[in-house]
């Protein structure tokens, strides 16, 4: 009803209100912004308060005069709406500019309302172009869009335009605080905000939705899970769960929890932009000058400051971009719900792999020194592994054997054996077959200590050449091989030089895209720098491949001319040249 009733668009309020005071209002003005922020709003008042007979002292319209009631109950001759949406042809257009011709019988300013006008074809814009370019001096033209950048630049320069901005969250809930007080309604804030949040910037959606859940819940009381059940979003305690979890690299948990939601109706791609929002206002707490992009309640808030305290930066960048990749992917993925449990189960265990990475040759904390198991070993029966076990626990010596050569044998076997696993408890073995035990055994220790010990450094000038040798018969080229063949390349400080002799022979190499790969894998390293350094001294030493040149046209005659002698008396004859 009145200016001071529109929320959150108070630049656009005032600015009209400093031109009804000035007395300086505009024959055409075009309101552009999304959809339900008070655009069509914003005209019909302002029209009011062109023929209101009693303006108010701030520019408002009173709502007593025969102009206001007029207009209040839809029966007013001076102002007029035009739906572009379904009235967009040429002939709805002349019909209009037809009725501005008469003048006003009542009030001072006859007023068109055109909403939706983006919807006007072409040759509708253009007959409309000449009336709004010299329009009488008693109309007015109030054009209303969603979609500014359809309109002709012709009309939009005849308009003053308005933008306005999409309504703040706190701005609804403030609104609908100041509803719930009028209409004798109690609710929990939580529950305001996440209605503010599902009408995406649009107060008309917020009301909509507040109005289907006031009239649904018993005793005019708004709760958050009244909220959360009708409009059927997913909790944010899921969220917070899910992500307990992941940190603390619970799968089963939140393969659980994955499960639940999809059980109670939830598609899995809901639940990754979700998990993703989550994420975003995790990262968002991290710094004070963001935390105002947090827009949730109280309570909320302080549960998104207390996880994000447990939560890494890192962290929470490589799982937002994991959320993110597996939402755009998600269309094009057979199975949903496989595709985004794949997405959880990378986020849950980013940290160890944040870990592998930087430092590759360490051990995982969390794995064990794998035992040999003597009962899987070939040619061992129950029996024998039952005696070797009797052996190992008994605190007396092993018997006297027959045979002392060969137990001596065997106690040599067994030190050796020791000094290999000091940490394994010696045992006496006998033969078996063609081998003994031991010797297996032995090899088995063999194949973990290769395993476990570090790996020798490949990253050396000997073995470099040896690599670079090793791809320059790879290539096919022979062009391109000669380059290699008589490029220089120096091993640095993770940094491997490679000397050309010119840009061509770098444009070249560079072209090779198997040469990274091929140096990281014979290298052993996974990161280091290629550089390349122009050397002329090396252009002598070039190695020009066996590449037939183009003939020239004296080569050609000449080869001709050796065949048939004739030819030359021929271009005596009529004293032919070549050209250069």
């Amino acid at each position: 009803m009145r200016f001071d009733d529109v929320v959150g668009q108070q630049h656009v309020s005032q600015t009209l209100k400093n031109a009804l005071r000035n007395e300086q209002v505009a024959h055409a003005f075009l309101f552009c912004g999304p959809r339900g922020v008070g655009k069509t709003t914003c005209a019909r008042i302002l029209a009011k308060v062109l023929n209101c007979e009693n303006v108010t002292p701030d520019f408002e319209p009173c709502n007593e005069c025969n102009a206001c009631q007029s207009f209040n109950e839809n029966a007013s001759f001076n102002i007029h709406e035009l739906d572009a949406a379904s009235n967009n042809s040429v002939e709805h257009i002349r019909a209009l500019t037809e009725q501005v011709r008469f003048q006003p019988q009542q009030g001072k300013k006859k007023i068109y309302i055109i909403d939706e006008v983006h919807m006007l074809s072409q040759a509708a814009f253009n007959a409309f172009l000449k009336t709004l370019e010299e329009p009488p001096p008693y109309a007015i033209f109030i054009l209303a869009t969603t979609e500014k950048h359809k309109i002709i630049p012709t009309i939009l320069s005849r308009c003053q335009i308005f933008d306005f901005k999409r309504i703040q969250i706190p701005e609804m809930v403030s609104h609908l605080e100041h509803i719930c007080k009028e209409e004798g309604i109690e609710a929990e804030k939580d529950a305001l905000h996440i209605i503010g949040q599902k009408a995406d910037g649009a107060l008309r959606d917020s009301l909509s939705i507040f109005d289907r859940i006031a009239s649904s819940v018993p005793d005019k009381k708004i709760t958050y899970d009244s909220v959360i059940n009708n409009l059927n979003i997913l909790d944010y305690d899921y969220y917070f769960k899910v992500l307990d979890a992941v940190l603390t690299e619970d799968l089963p948990q939140v393969m659980l929890l994955f499960n639940e939601i999809t059980n109670k109706g939830f598609e899995p791609d809901i639940f990754i932009n979700g998990l993703a929002g989550h994420l975003r206002n995790l990262l968002v707490c991290k710094d004070a000058q963001t935390i105002k992009l947090l827009e949730v309640g109280d309570k909320v808030k302080a549960r998104y400051h207390e996880q994000s305290a447990i939560s890494p930066m890192n962290y929470l960048l490589t799982a937002l971009n994991i959320a993110n990749d597996c939402d755009v992917e998600y269309r094009m993925a057979r199975n949903k719900r496989l595709h985004v449990e794949m997405a959880i189960i990378k986020m849950t265990y980013i940290n160890r792999a944040i870990s592998i990475a930087n430092n590759p040759q360490a051990v995982p904390a969390t794995s064990e020194k794998k035992t040999p198991d003597l009962s899987a070993s070939e040619g061992i029966s129950n029996v024998e592994q039952g005696t070797r076990n009797n052996e190992v626990k008994a605190a007396t010596p092993p018997p006297q054997t027959q045979n002392p050569e060969k137990e001596k044998e065997a106690r040599s076997e067994t030190a050796v054996l020791r000094e290999a696993r000091p940490d394994k408890p010696s045992i006496t073995t006998p033969k078996l077959g063609g081998g003994s035990l031991l010797s297996k055994l032995e090899a088995e220790v063999k194949d973990e200590a290769e395993q476990t010990d570090e790996k020798p450094d490949l990253f050396t000038t000997e073995n470099l050449e040896k690599v670079w040798a090793e791809f320059i018969e790879k290539i096919q080229s022979p062009s391109v091989k000669s380059q290699f063949k008589n490029a220089g390349v120096e091993l640095g400080d993770n940094e491997i030089t490679v000397k050309v002799s010119s840009e061509m022979a770098k444009g070249s190499m560079q072209t090779e895209s198997g040469l990274m790969p091929f140096l990281r894998e014979k290298l052993g390293k996974p990161t280091f720098k290629l550089t390349y350094d122009i050397d002329k001294s090396l252009r002598k030493e070039i190695e020009k491949p066996d590449i037939p040149l183009p003939m020239t046209p004296m080569d050609k005659y000449k080869k001709m001319a050796a065949k048939n002698d004739k030819l030359e008396d021929l271009r005596k004859r009529f004293d032919l040249t070549f050209d250069e």
